[in-house]
Order: C-alpha cells, then sequence, then structure tokens
C-alpha cells in the first residue's frame, strides 16, 4: 500500500521504518579507495596513451577545413577592408595598432559567426529526423555529485529530491547513488543542510540512496571536493554525472546519459548543453533568452566540428570514472596566485587531459532537459567572471602541456581570449579615438620626396569604406543572434511556446538593444579584471549568490560610479574631435553613463516581471515549464519549511537524538602527524575549557571556530558535557 505525500508521488507503506533507520544511518557509504594520481604538464608518455576501440571515435578533419577555413576567409576578408580603409591616409603607428586590435576582435566575431551558420544547419536539418532514444537496461552504477559551497540549503536539496523521484519513477533508482558534497564554512548554512538532508533521506530512504559529507577544509574547492571523492568512494562507481548547484537534468536525460556512455567505450565524458530557467529579473532573463535562441546553434556549430574533442563545462555532464581518476588528477602550478597555486578552472583542463589519455570528450547539443540558472544582476555576474576569468587567463600555464590535442588547446585559448577581447575592445575604442585626434589636428605634410618623386600623404581616413566596416562588423556580430532567431522561428511549437514570429522577432531585438548597452559595462569590468589579475590579486572563493536580484542603492553607485566618469569622459573627448565621432561611440557612452541605472533596472524582479507581462523575452521553457522544474518547485517548499526549522548549535547539543543524528553525518578527521596541529580547533578546544556554561562556550566561538566545531566529534562531545546556562 502507498500513501501520496504532497502531490509529488507514492511513498512506500514501510517508509515510517525506512525513515527510523535512516535518521541515523552514517552520512556515507563505506569506503572503496581508488588511486588519482597527479597528471604532470611538462611530460607524457606517448606509447602509454590509450587507443580507441571504435573507429567511429576519430574526428573528421574535414569538418574542421570548413570551420577554419570560412573563419580565415571571413576574418581576412574584414581585416583587407579595414586595412584598405586605413591606407587611404599615412600609415602610422597609430593607424598600425588600430589594425591590429581589429584584426584580433574581428576575427574571434568571425569564429561565432561561422559556429553560428553551422548550427544553424545542424538545428535546422535534425528536426527532420525523429530522434531515437536508447533503450534497454543500465548495467553501470553512477554516482550523482552535487558539490555546495554556502548556498542556499532549500534550492540544492529541492532540486536534488526533484531529479531522485524523477529517476525513481522510471525505475532506475538502483543504478544512482546521489551526493551532496558541501564545502560550506558558514555554520549556520552547514546546520540547515543538515537539516534539509536529513528530511530529504527520510522521505526518499526506501528507494534511494542519499548521502551527505561536508568537508572539515575545502582544499582544491570544487575540484579538491570531486576528487577526495573519487579517491576515497570512487571506486564503488563507474560514472560521475556531476550538477551544481543549481542544476536540474530531467530524469529520462539522465537516463540517456549514462546509457550513451555504456554504449560508447571510448567515451570520457558527455556534456550537455544547459539551458537557462527560472530567471525572474531582468538580467537573468535577457540570459535565459539568448541561451534559448541563440545557444543552440553556437552549440551545435562547435559540437559539430569538435567531435571527439569537445570540452566539459564542469557541470551537467557524465564521466567514466576511470578516466577520470586515472588522467585527471590536476596538479598544482608552481608559484603563487593569480597565476600560480590549484587551477582554478579545472573542467577546460580536466577536458584535456581526459582526452590526452585517449577517451573522447563530446557535446551532446541533440540532447534537451538539462537546465541550470543565471546570475541575477551585473554585480553577481561580474563576482561570478571575476573567478572564471582568473581561471582562464591561468589556462596559459596549461596551454603548452605535452601531449594535449591541439584541439583542447583551442579551447583553453578560446576560454582565455573570451575574456582578453573585452581589454582588446577597450584598447580598439581608445586606439581608434586617438585616431581621429591625430586626422583632425596633425599639421599635414602633403608632399614628401622618397626615392627623387613626390606624392601626397593625406591624413585622411575613407569614410565611404570605414562606413562599409561597420556594417560588416555588426553583420558578423550580431548575424548568430538573428541566425539563432530565424532558427528557432522555423521550429513551429517552440515559436508559438516564445508568443509567436512577430514576439520572437520584437523579443531578439529588445534583446540585442539591451545588451548593446549592458556590453560596455562588462567590457569595462572585465578590462579591470584582467589588470587586476596581471598585478596579481587573486580573486579567492566567493560562493555565488542565487537570489532574485535586488541590489541596494549604495553596492551599485559603489560599483558602477567609474564606468559613468569613463563614460562622460569619452564622450567628452569625443565630442571635442567632432560630433561625428560621438556619434559612433554613441552606444558605448550610452550605456557607460547609464550604467547606474541600467544595473538597477535589470537587477529587479518587478522589471522582469513587467517584461514577463507584456510577452518580451519569452521562451518555451517558460511557457511551459519543465517538469523536473515543477517537482523541484513543489518540493522547495518543504525544504524551506525544514530550514526554518533549523536548529542552533546548541540546541543540537541539548537535544541527544539530533546531536547523534549530526555525529553520524561528520565526515571522519584525515590522520595527522604526531605534533601537528590545527590551529582553528586548538582555539576552539582552549575557548570550550574556558566556558562554565554550553551557551557561554557558544558565544566564545567565533564563524569559522563554530564550522570546525561540527565537523569535529571531539568539539561536539566536550560541549555536550557542559552543563546549561539554566543548570549553571
Amino acid at each position: 500500500m502507498a500513501v501520496q505525500m504532497d502531490g509529488l508521488g507514492p511513498i512506500p507503506h514501510n517508509a515510517g521504518v525506512a525513515a527510523a533507520a535512516a535518521s541515523s544511518a552514517p552520512g556515507m557509504p563505506p569506503e572503496v579507495p581508488v588511486a588519482m594520481p597527479v597528471q604532470r604538464l611538462n611530460s607524457f608518455y606517448q606509447p602509454g596513451r590509450r587507443a580507441f576501440v571504435r573507429g567511429a571515435s576519430i574526428s573528421h578533419r574535414g569538418r574542421r577545413v570548413v570551420v577554419f577555413g570560412s573563419t580565415a576567409a571571413l576574418a581576412g576578408f574584414g581585416i583587407f577592408e579595414m586595412a584598405r580603409t586605413l591606407s587611404a591616409g599615412a600609415v602610422t603607428p597609430l593607424t598600425l595598432l588600430v589594425l591590429a586590435l581589429f584584426s584580433l576582435n574581428f576575427a574571434w566575431i568571425a569564429m561565432a559567426f561561422v559556429h553560428a551558420v553551422v548550427g544553424t544547419i545542424v538545428v535546422t536539418a535534425r528536426r527532420s529526423r525523429k530522434p531515437v532514444a536508447m533503450s534497454g537496461p543500465i548495467v553501470g552504477r553512477t554516482a550523482m555529485l552535487m558539490p555546495v559551497y554556502n548556498e542556499q540549503p532549500e534550492r540544492t536539496f529541492a532540486a536534488i529530491e526533484a531529479m531522485v523521484r524523477g529517476i525513481a519513477r522510471l525505475g532506475g533508482s538502483d543504478s544512482f547513488d546521489w551526493f551532496i558534497l558541501s564545502d560550506t564554512t558558514d555554520p549556520a548554512i552547514a546546520l540547515a543542510e543538515e537539516t534539509a538532508f536529513l528530511g530529504l533521506r527520510r522521505r526518499l530512504a526506501p528507494t534511494t540512496r542519499a548521502y551527505y559529507r561536508r568537508r572539515r577544509r575545502n582544499t582544491h574547492r570544487k575540484a579538491g571536493n570531486i576528487a577526495d571523492f573519487c579517491q576515497r568512494w570512487g571506486g564503488a562507481y563507474d560514472y560521475l554525472l556531476v550538477l551544481d548547484a543549481d542544476s536540474l537534468i530531467e530524469p529520462d536525460t539522465i537516463l540517456e546519459l549514462t546509457r550513451r556512455m555504456e554504449a560508447d567505450p571510448d567515451a570520457g565524458i558527455i556534456q550537455t548543453v544547459p539551458w537557462l530557467i527560472n530567471g525572474r529579473t531582468g538580467l537573468a532573463r535577457l540570459q535565459q533568452f539568448a541561451n534559448r535562441v541563440y545557444g543552440p546553434v553556437l552549440a551545435s556549430g562547435l559540437a559539430w566540428w569538435s567531435q571527439a574533442e569537445g570540452n566539459y563545462w564542469g557541470h551537467n555532464a557524465i564521466i567514466r570514472r576511470r578516466a577520470f581518476t586515472e588522467a585527471a588528477g590536476l596538479p598544482v602550478l608552481s608559484g603563487t596566485p593569480p597565476f600560480g597555486g590549484h587551477i582554478l578552472s579545472h573542467d577546460f583542463v580536466e577536458a584535456a587531459l581526459i582526452r590526452r589519455a585517449g577517451y573522447t570528450v563530446r557535446i551532446a547539443d541533440d540532447l534537451e532537459g538539462s537546465y541550470e540558472e543565471g546570475p541575477a544582476s551585473i554585480i553577481d555576474l561580474a563576482i561570478r567572471d571575476r573567478r572564471w576569468c582568473q581561471g582562464n587567463l591561468q589556462h596559459s600555464r596549461v596551454f603548452f602541456g605535452r601531449g594535449l590535442n591541439w584541439v583542447s588547446r583551442f579551447h583553453l585559448i578560446n576560454g582565455i581570449a573570451s575574456y582578453i577581447t573585452s581589454l582588446l575592445w577597450l584598447l580598439l575604442i581608445v586606439a581608434g579615438l586617438a585616431l581621429t585626434l591625430q586626422v583632425q589636428f596633425t599639421r599635414p605634410e602633403y608632399f614628401v620626396d622618397t626615392a627623387g618623386r613626390g606624392y601626397p600623404i593625406l591624413p585622411v581616413v575613407d569614410a565611404g569604406r570605414a562606413l562599409g566596416v561597420l556594417a560588416l562588423t555588426l553583420v558578423v556580430l550580431f548575424g548568430p543572434k538573428l541566425m539563432g532567431c530565424a532558427a528557432l522561428a522555423f521550429d513551429g511549437a517552440a515559436r508559438r511556446a516564445s508568443g509567436g514570429a512577430r514576439r520572437l522577432i520584437v523579443s531578439t531585438l529588445f534583446e540585442i538593444g539591451v545588451s548593446a548597452l549592458i556590453a560596455p559595462i562588462t567590457m569595462l569590468i572585465q578590462a579591470r579584471m584582467i589588470l587586476s589579475i596581471m598585478l596579481g590579486h587573486d580573486a579567492g572563493w566567493k560562493p555565488q549568490r542565487r537570489n532574485n536580484g535586488g541590489v541596494a542603492f549604495g553596492d551599485l553607485f559603489r560599483f558602477h560610479w567609474w564606468h559613468a566618469a569613463f563614460g562622460l569622459v569619452i564622450g567628452a573627448l569625443a565630442y571635442a574631435v567632432s560630433p561625428a565621432a560621438l556619434a559612433w561611440l554613441a552606444p558605448a557612452v550610452a550605456g557607460l553613463m547609464a550604467a547606474l541605472p541600467i544595473s538597477a533596472l535589470t537587477a529587479s524582479a518587478s522589471v522582469g516581471s513587467r517584461i514577463r507581462r507584456i510577452g518580451l523575452l519569452r521562451t518555451p521553457q517558460e511557457a511551459t515549464r519543465p517538469a523536473i522544474g515543477r517537482t523541484a518547485l513543489a518540493v522547495r517548499r518543504l525544504h524551506r519549511m525544514a530550514v526554518a526549522a533549523t536548529p542552533q548549535l546548541p540546541d543540537v547539543i541539548r537535544d541527544i537524538v539530533r546531536r547523534r543524528d549530526h555525529l553520524a553525518l561528520v565526515d571522519r578527521s584525515a590522520a595527522r602527524r604526531r605534533g601537528e596541529v590545527d590551529p582553528v580547533e586548538a582555539t576552539a578546544m582552549a575557548k570550550i575549557n574556558q566556558a562554565r556554561t554550553l551557551d557561554e562556550a557558544v558565544s566564545y566561538l567565533g564563524p569559522e571556530e563554530r564550522a570546525m566545531t561540527l565537523a569535529s566529534p571531539d568539539l561536539m562531545e566536550r560541549l555536550g558535557a557542559l552543563p546549561t546556562a539554566s543548570a549553571a
């Protein structure tokens, strides 16, 4: 007999018995260790590389010739036209600098344009073929890994529970174990995680194996968390499906990923293309629309030519455990951060190492049902990008690693370029303005004798060709967006779900306009990031805010005042040169000068709600919320209630049952050498020993010491031995 629970599905009749047993069960299963050797970048034994089992795993060179040849042709044409435009006048170091900067930037956007062209063809052709899902039993075991770091527990645990319920509904529970791997340092959030986990385990214990572990020390951050799991428990699993704290994957997509991995012995990583959902603020909705409309053509273009040398984006991907542990042990780079130390953006490097070892890395661009959420504001986006920027620039230390496939190197340099180009665009604007000043105010020398022959040198720029170059640049820059819009418009069901062709076109134009205003702001933000990193400043590890926006005016002013000031200066200089120069720079100047109100409006959930009500930026996933999203929202209420009832540290100590449950979840301490002392743990013990009551001891402990106390059975037992305040 089964009963319904909040409309979320049946719970077996023995749930109460199983829940009681689960409440005091260990947080993690028995360890099954496996070695994960650290890889060397300065050497690689080529004969030791694994050979492909299937001939189909070998990539076709012809596709690369098409993509890179087309990119070179398009970039060459644009650069040639720009050179002709500048050659109308005197060739000076400044004109050469402008040409060089333009060449780098134009080649970058030309590559994206070609990706979009290829992707549009792939996406359109795919609609004429009926997708065939793989079937059959799953033989291997998969560890579903969700690393978390000071996240909102009700969101992460609701996502886990939604996916667990979906897999159980499809009868696949026996093949999957679920792990929440916490690196949380905030003691209040750590207790909330435990509370949410105990509730989840009690509800799902009859059919699902769910586990929770919080590390005492978050060594090497997320990559270290996953590597530590593999070294201690990885031997029990064939595959790892890595999630992020905001990930959601439909259960049939999870099963399809696993079956594809099992069917392909050469597969090391299969990466899905996540779609953004649940965007509420203006910025989140802009990103959500762009991701859904333009993202598929770009991702399909990349997948078409990269083939077996695709890339890994750190989450919503399945990994062959053996390939990961044997080939992806990350080295610590020599020197200090930001360029030395542990590798921040580990995903690109892990993909490159796994491909080096003889496994394929593929992008499953045809597979739907993979989701995540985007930043809610420009400030949140900048916080995330600061870490990503440092991690990608750090890849310059990995790029020359021995044995890497050239396509893997391309992915590394492409990641670097995604941030460097912001600085290059800024330098191009400044150099272009300086060139205009030179043309306006340099005294011309009309005749210079060279080799006995006089000829005129006119300090001018061919205005007609300049307009042509501008038009070409705009086509190449915005072409991928227009192609993405067209590809979606030709999909009848998706077009109707997006509000129809007219609304889709208006939404695309709206997104292009607003993004054009935001672009110069992000350009300055990223340029400043690059300069900060070059000066040796480390980003650290800040948790990503996953809220509904709403930024205080003081924070907005402190963050954006210099953007507005820079826009004012550039606008004034351009106007001093000529009104025409200001007209050319008007979009960038307007975006910068209005940085504060743009940031405030795009961070507003109410503005996002109004945009939604008038039907702009609508996506198919918003018109019909994915089933996994509906389940996650429904179950989030249960976790929100549980988190709201999270006990404080003294309550955990006083309640024998709660203390027992907590201690069952505490991870074992790593062995220490004799004489080695953890300073935080020692300080916490000293403070507890000085206290006369439990409440007094807790009041002495700082946040870091409370977090350490929660992770130490000795400290917990010592606190438990103290009398309560009332007993004193």
